[in-house]
């Protein structure tokens, strides 16, 4: 049935809301895309004459699509090269969704989209409509076939297996910069003891190639074991130029709400590093340099102004 132009206005309305509800359960913005593609392809065969509340439905069935490509995601993720790390969003990128309550700021933080990857498709699909969007636990039952009651004790597990993992507190923009500043001082200063004093005791540094960029496969954890690592990969060297086609520009950003590194080769985003920040120190540095999982970065990145970098690395 072919869709009228206010059937189309009406979808288009709700895009922003399931892109970003797709990307906290996929973790990756080109999936994201996809989903709400096909949930749009759905809406246009649908007979929306009998549909009665367009947003439920176009909710449900872009959430089982997701719970679906979860389910596969998994098996893929099992043969995926290295470390699989979500892919970060940048300051300003729509996708992001919501951002009016700590709940939701939280819920697309870059530590707890890492940690959203060790719940069932169902906790992470509960979680996400509940943290983030507010559903009420009614309509979460409806979405996803299951009892209020059942939704309610999902929910209390999902936030269970993410306040275990989690230490994060909130920082603004301002001060996310100046960490990452801070950060850059003491990791190019060639000794190791100033980068061991911004760090946590349990710190871990972990990074996601995807297979076609060298990244440790094993996180590196512990202070010093990290300031080590951090401090040898700011070293300058011909062969790190070489690999990413010349001297990275280094620039203090935002990502999904928290601070990052993003390194900038004549304009084309390589890499970005997002650290989550605890009262005690950096607890984790977790870098993106999977070329696959910067392309909407890069996109983000030029068309936005971003001052002058940092410093230009190796």
């Amino acid at each position: 049935m072919a869709l009228t132009p206010n059937d189309v206005d009406r979808f288009e309305a709700s895009r922003p809301r399931l892109e970003a509800i797709a990307y906290r359960l996929l973790g990756s913005a080109s999936e994201a895309e996809d989903a709400v593609q096909e949930t749009f392809l759905r809406w246009q065969a649908a007979d929306i004459g009998h549909i009665r509340v367009p947003e439920a439905w176009l909710t449900k069935v872009l959430t089982n699509l997701c719970l679906n490509q979860l389910a596969s995601a998994r098996a893929r993720r099992e043969t995926y090269v290295g470390r699989w790390l979500p892919e970060p969003l940048l300051a300003g990128d729509p996708m992001l969704g919501p951002a009016d309550t700590a709940e939701q700021r939280e819920s697309v933080s870059y530590a707890v989209l890492v940690l959203l990857e060790r719940l069932s498709p169902d906790e992470r699909a509960v979680y996400v409509l509940r943290e983030a969007f507010d559903y009420p636990h009614r309509e979460i039952a409806g979405i996803l076939d299951i009892s209020e009651a059942a939704s309610q004790q999902i929910l209390h597990r999902a936030r269970k297996h993410v306040a275990d993992g989690r230490a994060r507190s909130e920082i603004d923009e301002a001060a996310a910069r100046r960490v990452v500043a801070e950060f850059l001082t003491a990791a190019t200063s060639g000794r190791t003891e100033p980068l061991v004093r911004l760090l946590t005791e349990d710190v871990v540094s972990v990074g996601d190639g995807g297979g076609k960029v060298p990244a440790r496969a094993k996180a590196f954890e512990g202070a010093l074991a990290v300031a080590k690592f951090l401090r040898g990969l700011f070293v300058p060297a011909k062969a790190k130029r070489d690999l990413v086609g010349g001297s990275p520009a280094l620039y203090a950003t935002t990502a999904n709400g928290g601070p990052a590194l993003v390194a900038v080769v004549d304009g084309r985003v390589v890499g970005v590093m997002c650290l989550e920040i605890t009262a005690e120190g950096i607890a984790a540095f977790r870098n993106q340099v999977n070329p696959d999982k910067l392309e909407r970065a890069a996109l983000r990145w030029a068309a936005t102004e971003h001052g002058d970098p940092l410093l230009h690395a190796f």
